[in-house]
């Protein structure tokens, strides 16, 4: 089923678009209208995902790309930006390497890997999609944060402070690139069953959250990039600098 066209037009990168969540803003996105630019670490991750938005009829691109670098987010947005023939309007920040390791067991590779996906990534993407964004049209960034900035559990030191973290970086670009008509705002998911979620779930646990949660379900990832694409939409002209929180009530109904 074909949805609105309010990105009609618009040239869109998606980092960590292979699955979950990025997979599906990526259809949503192109269902939208938009030319969106698939990134991920490995082809064999990224072309079922431009594949399957043409053969919706939907516009897409592969950028192959590791952006856990500097260089390497520059790469990504370069080509997105070339790919979408010299224009470039929506940057959704979704990559993200993830372990949970209590505080004793925290390693420094680890704390790395998740910097430089998680965290620098996001610092230079803003950097080199800022001056590619059309000074006139500006455009929107979308982060993926989480509900685990704002209310933390165990075994989480270092998920817990880059996500948090990402909501510093959303707030002071927004407010430092408002004046270009460049929207910076964050999504904040709770738990939501993906491929990459997987190996911290279990029936038990999925069942207790789903008992605390006044929606009395899971998020999935349609809700997350039904989020995303609202964000990035003309509908959210005069939003930004926010975390809009996406997890059925949880966080702020349980004491």
């Amino acid at each position: 089923m074909r949805m609105n066209q309010d990105l009609l037009g618009r040239v869109a990168l998606i980092t960590g678009a292979g699955a979950g969540i990025g997979r599906e803003t990526a259809l949503q996105t192109a269902a939208r209208g938009a030319i969106v630019c698939v990134n991920d670490l490995k082809e064999e991750l990224v072309m079922p995902v431009v594949d399957e938005i043409r053969s919706r009829g939907g516009q897409a691109h592969a950028v192959v790309q590791n952006i856990a670098s500097r260089e390497g987010i520059r790469e990504a947005i370069q080509r997105a930006h070339a790919q979408g023939g010299g224009r470039f309007d929506i940057l959704v920040n979704n990559a993200a390497w993830v372990r949970y390791q209590a505080i004793p067991e925290i390693m420094s590779e680890t704390v790395e890997r998740m910097l430089d996906v998680g965290f620098k990534s996001v610092i230079w993407s803003l950097q080199e999609a800022v001056a590619l964004m059309d000074p006139e049209r500006g455009g929107a960034i979308v982060n993926v944060a989480s509900v685990a900035a704002l209310r933390s559990a165990a075994n989480s030191v270092v998920y817990s402070g880059i996500k948090a973290g990402i909501l510093g970086i959303t707030r002071a670009a927004a407010a430092e690139l408002g004046a270009r008509n460049i929207r910076v705002n964050a999504v904040c998911p709770s738990a939501v069953p993906t491929e990459g979620t997987q190996r911290n779930r279990n029936a038990e646990r999925d069942a207790n959250r789903i008992a605390r949660t006044p929606m009395g379900r899971l998020g999935t990832v349609e809700d997350i990039a039904r989020s995303i694409c609202f964000l990035a939409s003309d509908d959210a002209a005069f939003i930004t600098a926010q975390a809009l929180v996406v997890d059925g009530g949880i966080t702020l109904t349980n004491i």
